[in-house]
């Protein structure tokens, strides 16, 4: 299973009998948007009879959850000498981030969202708004009033966040163009919890500059004490981008080795649109190796 924006190095061991296969793939979603197949075949080289039509394999069904979750589970790193991992055993920054799909209100009730509203999506109660000035060259070049630094840890208040039938009184976010700053090299963990307001999705969370381990997930509302002592902390996969159950939460921990200024966003393009999205600033180290590059000199202006 791979969400909008991922990648994944996959090694096939072609120890079958010479012949044709099949591999294929269909969309996975809770809701069907797209019913087809991709097809492709599989040609072993050598002296053999192929087969007039390949055998083609079972498929899940387009919604089959189940399927998905135990196949998920199964990804591991390979922990290797030539593969190591270093997944972070000490946190150092701990992230509690809601995501949510909200609205706003309108003039006059004019829009056409729910009620006359339009649609909004947020992080942590927060709906970003994209600056006139881009975030990384207010802060590279110290410009003031572009954003606020105060991302929150956690959401502003709790609820039963996979729960049915949330209040309308939940659905409007606050709006800003907040980001949160990281120590270089320090390590961080960060739990995406699902919401259902407005209907719940899986949502391809991917983060600019960093590949990370995605050490827990599961359904429901993340629980603080019993939840992280089922972290894989030994080979979990090392990503990019991972989808967050719907309906559900999902665990990352990276080491914020890589400075600079890192958008992080859902990668379907219309939640990250509607504000789906915050910025990860990582400060610079004690050495111009571990610092931000400075612009190339012809660099065209924005």
């Amino acid at each position: 299973m791979i969400t909008p924006g991922q990648t994944m190095d996959v090694l096939i061991t072609a120890n079958q009998a010479p012949s044709h296969y099949y591999i294929a793939s269909r969309a996975y979603a809770g809701v069907v948007y797209d019913n087809t197949t991709t097809t492709a075949i599989v040609q072993y080289s050598g002296k053999y009879t192929a087969p007039s039509t390949p055998s083609f394999p079972n498929l899940p069904n387009y919604t089959d959850t189940s399927v998905v979750t135990k196949f998920t589970r199964r990804l591991r790193a390979l922990a290797t000498k030539d593969y190591p991992v270093d997944v972070p055993q000490h946190v150092d920054t701990r992230m509690y981030i809601t995501i949510s799909v909200n609205t706003l209100p309108c003039d006059d009730n004019s829009c056409d969202g729910p009620n006359g509203s339009r649609v909004s999506a947020s992080l942590n109660n927060i709906s970003f708004v994209e600056p006139s000035i881009d975030v990384l060259q207010a802060y590279y070049k110290r410009i003031k009033h572009v954003y606020e630094s105060d991302f929150p840890n956690e959401p502003p208040y709790y609820f039963n966040f996979t729960g049915d039938n949330l209040p309308d009184t939940l659905l409007t976010p606050e709006q800003g163009t907040k980001a949160k700053v990281l120590d270089y090299n320090s390590t961080v963990e960060i739990v995406f919890q699902g919401t259902n307001l407005q209907g719940a999705e899986n949502h391809p969370m991917h983060l600019h500059g960093y590949s990370f381990y995605l050490v827990g997930y599961g359904f429901g509302n993340f629980n603080n004490k019993t939840d992280p002592k089922k972290f894989n902390l030994v080979d979990p996969p090392e990503v990019n981008t991972i989808g967050v159950p719907k309906s559900g939460w999902a665990a990352i921990r990276f080491r914020a080795d890589n400075p600079g200024v890192w958008f992080m966003h859902c990668h379907l393009e219309r939640h990250s649109s509607w504000g789906m999205d915050t910025v990860l600033i990582v400060k610079n180290g004690r050495t111009r190796l571990s610092s931000m590059r400075p612009p190339p000199r012809k660099l065209n202006p924005c």
